[in-house]
């Protein structure tokens, strides 16, 4: 399935967000191509199906559909919501542990191309899996636009990690739309992963988690010289004990970052933490952190903290005396600051994203 021309063509860039040809360590490919969908699924237990093929075959996608994301939000999910619907229909049946990762990728190989897609992600009870979902623009594409709704159901005790690496042409535009429902006892990790410019990134992400479950949103992104990043997630913890997550790791290189998060609190022994940490390069850039926490029930423990600064000079001095020039000296730093073993992954993703933040990380510092 990943035969196409263009795709053997561009493997660089497609290996640097994690999507590789040869899919020996992975469950399942998608890639969107445009707006062309190529899938292929090889895992008992999973079922990967492009978003058009599923909604003609598979009885109940279509309307589970804009359930979790309102068509009528904005302006860029009307959008969506106008197109014929694109993307991935996943599937992992109850109590299914798929040991390696699904991999996908939003592909653009069209300059000024329109994208949009609509995925839909369904775990039932008791099911794990890992999904690698690289975006990117071939290496001739300096402009587009990618618009992207995803909705996700993760059902009672299940676990669902998902992490996302970008890496697209400086003049695309990237507006995903994000809707995840966490069912008792269910766990759901979100990572986002950038360290390249693009001309605007804007992502909200909202989820909704009831008792004894949890979701966690993490990201680390390097903002190079216009550029902006509005990233940010808003969990609703409705259930008993339930507990989320908000942290972020931002780097301004001349670029602009908002790092947004709002924890709600609405039942007894909620625990949810919030965190921002920013690196100020260059005069012109800036970060702006804007916490909320809402808290709707006495017996809740919610907190956040954020710190924004620039790169401390003893820390520079320190690695130059070890024989590293200035150059040298702040990249380390900026590496160790962006150091994905924060996001808690397995180690054979950890791995993954790594290689991909080294590869990437090459010409962007």
């Amino acid at each position: 399935m990943l035969e196409k021309d263009i795709i053997v063509k561009e493997k660089d860039v497609l290996e640097r967000v994690g999507f590789v040809l040869d899919e020996k360590e992975r469950s399942g490919s998608f890639i969107l191509l445009d707006n062309e969908e190529v899938a292929s699924n090889y895992s008992e237990g999973v079922t990967l199906y492009s978003m058009g093929k599923a909604v003609q075959e598979i009885e109940g996608v279509k309307e589970k559909l804009w359930t979790l994301v309102s068509k009528e939000k904005d302006q860029w999910t009307k959008l969506a919501a106008s197109q014929p619907p694109r993307g991935y229909f996943i599937h992992v049946a109850k109590g299914v542990k798929v040991d390696k990762p699904l991999q996908a990728c939003f592909f653009i190989a069209t300059s000024r191309l329109t994208q949009t897609t609509h995925n839909l992600i369904v775990l039932e009870d008791g099911a794990e899996l890992h999904i690698l979902n690289g975006c990117a623009t071939a290496s001739y594409v300096n402009m587009g636009l990618h618009v992207g709704i995803t909705e996700i159901f993760v059902g009672k005790g299940a676990f669902l990690s998902y992490t996302m690496i970008h890496d697209w042409a400086e003049q695309v535009e990237v507006r995903p739309r994000t809707g995840v429902y966490v069912d008792e006892g269910g766990k759901f990790i979100s990572n986002y992963i950038t360290i390249k410019k693009s001309k605007i990134t804007q992502s909200y992400p909202q989820a909704i988690v009831e008792k004894g479950g949890s979701a966690q949103f993490a990201s680390l992104v390097y903002a190079p010289a216009n550029s902006i990043y509005d990233l940010g997630a808003r969990i609703y913890l409705n259930g008993q004990e339930a507990g989320g997550e908000i942290i972020s790791r931002a780097i301004s290189g001349g670029g602009k970052v908002y790092s947004r998060g709002h924890l709600i609190g609405n039942a007894p022994g909620i625990k949810a933490h919030m965190s921002c940490d920013g690196l100020l390069l260059e005069e012109k850039g800036s970060i702006i952190a804007i916490p909320e926490l809402e808290a709707n029930h006495p017996n809740v423990e919610m907190s956040h903290e954020a710190a924004v600064g620039k790169i401390a000079e003893e820390e520079i001095e320190y690695l130059m005396s070890r024989g590293f020039s200035p150059e040298e000296a702040k990249s380390l730093i900026i590496k160790g600051f962006l150091d994905p073993e924060i996001l808690g992954l397995p180690p054979a993703l950890q791995q993954e994203v790594n290689k991909t933040i080294e590869m990437i990380g090459e010409g962007s510092l």
